[in-house]
């Protein structure tokens, strides 16, 4: 096979480790692909199909990076409507523990962040195409979690919250994030959620 036909046979975003299966030595075939502007380098060993394949979209590529993970705090907010200024920053959670400062990535304009989250946390998110996403409780709990404040407290959308949901996935957090959630929700309100059971098992 050619550079072209193993280009076209693999996905938009693919590892360095997928191209065994097709030359035996990927680095050299890297190498080549790269100075010819065939593909380029997301981080070590990742990589985007960039000249044959459509470009994936920011959430699918900063999942793949580290797996298993999913997208949360503000970016997923934002995408659910719950805050309307577009954060410039994409975090993404993951049970990996290759995370911290120099894991980080920035593209297109857009700084990734990744960072560790316990399995008992490991929950409350909904599957989109190509890849993971905070339910809107679920993202508003991870970022008063790692940010220790409620982020944009003043601008959030209630309207796109179930109160009891958040109740229940506060729950599995530590006492901080609990007390915090319990200020900001009326006592009052006493509105049903869907049932999270399923959630908490991913």
């Amino acid at each position: 096979m050619n550079t072209i036909d193993i280009l076209q046979a693999l996905p938009a975003l693919f590892r360095s480790a997928d191209l065994t299966k097709f030359t035996g030595n990927a680095n050299v075939f890297l190498t080549r692909a790269l100075k010819r502007g065939l593909v380029t380098r997301l981080t070590r060993g990742v990589y985007l199909n960039s000249r044959l394949k459509a470009e994936p979209p920011l959430e699918e590529a900063a999942c793949f990076v580290r797996t298993p993970s999913y997208v949360s705090a503000e970016w997923a907010l934002h995408l659910h409507g719950v805050i309307l200024q577009a954060p410039t920053v994409c975090t993404v959670l993951t049970l990996s523990t290759a995370v911290g400062v120099t894991r980080n990535l920035v593209w297109r304009g857009v700084a990734i962040e990744y960072s560790h989250i316990s399995e008992q946390l490991y929950f409350g998110f909904e599957a989109r195409e190509g890849f993971n996403l905070a339910l809107p409780e679920k993202a508003l709990l991870d970022a008063i979690y790692y940010r220790e404040k409620v982020p944009f407290a003043d601008e959030l959308e209630w309207q796109e919250l179930d109160p009891e949901r958040l109740r229940m996935m506060a729950q599995r957090f530590p006492k901080r994030v609990r007390e915090m959630v319990a200020k900001l929700l009326p006592l009052d309100d006493h509105r049903r959620a869907a049932p999270i059971s399923s959630l908490w098992g991913k």
